[in-house]
């Protein structure tokens, strides 16, 4: 863990960052170019595969077990998000993920339920994109990662931090681990087949959808961080499709 902390931090110190005179709330956007090709690439995949996927998913199975699935990979976060939380000297954070972690796989049926939220003890998710927040390394550039959508230089680096954290991979076995990788998998598809209206507004009716999703993804991923810039969160209905 430490090495890839290393690693990270690193990696971060390169980060783009905008000049002292770049207004804090806007987007820095330096790769507009290739990000807009990867916008393209990844609306052509949610078109032809994802779209229908979801859709075709959401109509067969019941909501009631799409957002069980839902539960179950949200479950098997907690101890990477308890382990974000210890990283960034939260322990109120800790006990609430091992306590949710806990109680849904007992009571939720293996996290099938969200037993805790029931108990008053509500989601609270970490990762290591926001632990390198914490420890003050800026956002830097805009990135829109293949198939994962809007991101940033900072984020990018978490996310493959994450993928070599996690507690769960050290106690689980082959089988198991895979099956955690498709319900994980699988909640996407849920969410993108119950939200669907929105999504589709944002990518398909929006006269910009590329900077429609930027200027989305960006300011609610700064309001989850707590950071204190104008309109840090734009709800989905407040999507203006008509383009700006």
């Amino acid at each position: 863990m430490a090495v890839f902390a290393t690693l990270a931090v690193f990696s971060v110190a390169a980060c783009s960052t905008p000049g002292p005179d770049f207004p804090a709330a806007d987007v820095y956007d330096p790769y507009e170019e290739a990000n807009r090709n990867t916008h393209a690439l990844n609306k052509a995949v949610d078109k032809a595969v994802l779209r229908p996927v979801s859709k075709a998913y959401v109509a067969v199975l019941p909501e009631e077990a799409v957002i069980s699935v839902g539960n179950f990979a949200d479950n098997l976060g907690e101890p990477a998000s308890a382990v974000n939380h210890l990283l960034q000297g939260d322990l109120r954070g800790v006990v609430r993920n091992v306590t949710r972690f806990a109680v849904n796989s007992t009571l939720g049926f293996g996290g099938l339920f969200d037993a805790a939220a029931d108990l008053g003890v509500y989601p609270d998710e970490a990762d290591f994109g926001e632990t390198l927040h914490v420890w003050g390394a800026p956002e830097g550039a805009y990135i829109e990662l293949p198939l994962l959508g809007p991101s940033n230089e900072r984020d990018a680096v978490g996310k493959v931090v994450d993928l070599f954290t996690d507690p769960l991979d050290t106690v689980l076995t082959v089988r198991q681990a895979n099956v955690g990788r498709t319900t994980k998998v699988l909640k996407r598809v849920g969410d993108r087949g119950r939200y669907a209206d929105t999504v589709d507004s944002l990518l398909y009716d929006s006269a910009d959808s590329y900077a429609q999703g930027k200027l989305l993804g960006t300011q609610n991923r700064r309001h989850e961080l707590g950071i204190d810039t104008e309109d840090t969160y734009i709800s989905p209905e407040d999507i203006d499709t008509e383009g700006f």
